[in-house]
Parts: C-alpha cells; sequence; structure tokens
C-alpha cells in the first residue's frame, strides 16, 4: 500500500520544529530530508527514522515504550518505527535534530559527461 499525499504532508509538518524539513515522493513512498540529510522515510503511512546512537538514546529518555525497529520495505535494514509519537511536534523535532548530527552528507554527484557527441 502506497503512502497518501495527506499522510506524508502531516507527517512534514509535525516535523517542521526540526528546521528545514522536506519530503520527496519515490516510488509511491517518501523521503523525508532535514536540510540536505535523509532522516527518514514514510512508507506504508507509517513513519520511519533513520537509526542512530543518538536517536536511540533519546527515543529510550523520552519515550514511555521501548525503541521499535521495523524495515520501511522488504530487504531494508530497520529503522526507528514511530507510532505512538506521531502527535508529539516536539518530540519528533528533537529527535530529528540529535539523529541530524551523526547521519552523513549525501555523497556529491559526479557530473555528468556526454560521450554522445564525443570524438566529433
Amino acid at each position: 500500500m502506497a503512502t497518501t499525499q495527506d499522510f506524508a504532508l502531516f507527517v512534514t509538518e509535525q516535523m517542521s520544529g526540526a528546521g528545514p524539513v522536506s519530503s520527496r515522493k519515490m516510488m509511491g513512498e517518501y523521503v523525508v530530508y532535514l536540510e540536505e540529510k535523509v532522516v527518514a522515510l514514510i512508507c506504508d503511512n507509517k513513519l520511519f527514522i533513520k537509526p542512530t546512537e543518538a536517536g536511540r538514546t533519546f527515543i529510550e529518555q523520552s519515550a514511555s515504550a521501548p525503541v521499535v525497529e521495523a524495515p520501511p520495505y522488504t530487504g531494508a535494514k530497520p529503522f526507528f518505527l514511530i507510532e505512538e509519537k506521531l502527535e508529539d511536534r516536539d518530540f519528533l523535532a528533537q529527535l530529528l535534530q540529535v539523529s541530524y548530527k551523526e547521519l552523513p552528507f549525501p555523497k556529491p554527484k559526479k557530473a555528468k559527461t556526454s560521450t554522445r557527441n564525443a570524438g566529433k
């Protein structure tokens, strides 16, 4: 089941306190960015946060439930599944901020070279 646009908009709005949050639709699901880093996925109308040690510690200290990990799609590595705290804007903003610090910047894209006109 693909994620609905309304759910994706709701979740990204809930996370907006973390900073410039945006999402991009990919194959019926959404990739969530904080500034330029991928911080989460929204799949099957569920929020999955990229796992980090700081994120795990924050969830353990802030949530009344244990950390839940699940793959966002078949074959993926487990992410933190956030279900009970979707309404808690402060929790989501703080979780993204502490996780952001540990996540890598995207690799620079290589410049495209055209081979079509090579040799002319």
